[in-house]
């Protein structure tokens, strides 16, 4: 039995030695999220967080950098030194949106290295239910016939919901008149109230309001229609050849070793396959979206040209 155990254990060494990581964190790591706890950005990241953290050997910590549309998080983590002990939750507006209106003191290009995506929200355009708009077309037409007859809410200037409709404005030869509040609540509750036209928002934000009868989804901003409302033509159906959904994934500041960045993204991955992290998924009515640091950079590149080329018009 001796002899047995021997052997047995002579033959796991090299498999252990194989799964020692080359990298691996020596204290606390900061996972800067650049809006305030309880929003969208701030409940994904704690998901994915809790659905890691037993392979991680130090703690995973929230840290909650809130304001200027994730710019001052962003800010922080490009400063921070690239040894992985310094995460950022990015691929939304601090950088495919508000660097086309604004200069920063960071490039969204160069400034990080992305880990990877974990979560595609998909965004879709709102109206009131009993407003004068039932379809995306009707609203449309209205804009076509005379410039800011049809308006519509943001959750502020060059924020990512702000950017689909310059992008949409492009695409279809047509002028929104834009009014901006703080933070995509307001502007929802600007649209129930008549006060404006239309909204693009997240199922998170709208689903209680279109549930009560008060919103209606008039289109999907994605490339593909959504599971949780398929009777909600893609704008890309409608006519206006453009899709684009807000991204949610892990970026680490440029100069990251590949060691580093590779342990993080087989550990979030991990994660990812975890059943608490897929009933959140499936609470949220999101889309699991998964993709490796190069594929995610590109798709934060490919949003940010768009919304790039439509406010340089």
């Amino acid at each position: 039995m001796l002899a047995r155990r021997a052997l047995l254990a002579a033959l796991a060494a090299p498999a252990l030695a194989r799964a020692q990581p080359a990298w691996e964190p020596t204290r606390a790591v900061q996972c800067v999220i650049g809006f305030a706890p309880g929003g969208g950005s701030d409940l994904i990241a704690r998901a994915v967080i809790e659905a890691t953290q037993p392979q991680v050997p130090q703690p995973l910590v929230v840290v909650n950098r809130a304001g200027a549309g994730g710019t001052i998080a962003a800010q922080q983590v490009a400063l921070a030194p690239p040894d992985g002990h310094t995460l950022m939750l990015g691929g939304g507006s601090e950088s495919t949106s508000i660097p086309a209106f604004r200069a920063l003191p960071y490039d969204t290009r160069t400034a990080f290295r992305a880990v990877m995506r974990v979560m595609r929200q998909r965004m879709f355009i709102l109206a009131r239910a009993d407003g004068p708009y039932r379809t995306m077309q009707q609203a449309m037409a209205a804009a076509r016939t005379k410039p800011q007859a049809v308006s519509h809410g943001s959750s502020g200037i060059g924020s990512l919901y702000h950017a689909v409709f310059l992008v949409l404005e492009k695409r279809a030869g047509v002028e929104f008149l834009h009014v901006p509040f703080n933070g995509g609540a307001p502007g929802l509750q600007a649209v129930a109230s008549g006060q404006v036209d239309l909204m693009v928002a997240a199922p998170e934000e709208f689903r209680g309001l279109v549930d009560g009868g008060l919103l209606r989804v008039l289109a999907c901003c994605s490339a593909e229609r959504a599971p949780i409302y398929p009777e909600a033509p893609t704008l890309r159906e409608l006519g206006w050849d453009m899709a684009m959904e807000n991204m949610k994934g892990w970026q680490v500041p440029a100069g990251t070793p590949d060691a580093v960045v590779e342990y993080w993204r087989a550990r979030f991955h991990a994660g990812m396959q975890r059943p608490s992290w897929q009933g959140f998924v499936e609470r949220a009515g999101e889309t699991d979206g998964y993709l490796d640091g190069p594929a995610f950079q590109a798709a934060i590149d490919q949003v940010l040209d768009a919304v790039t080329a439509a406010v340089r018009v």
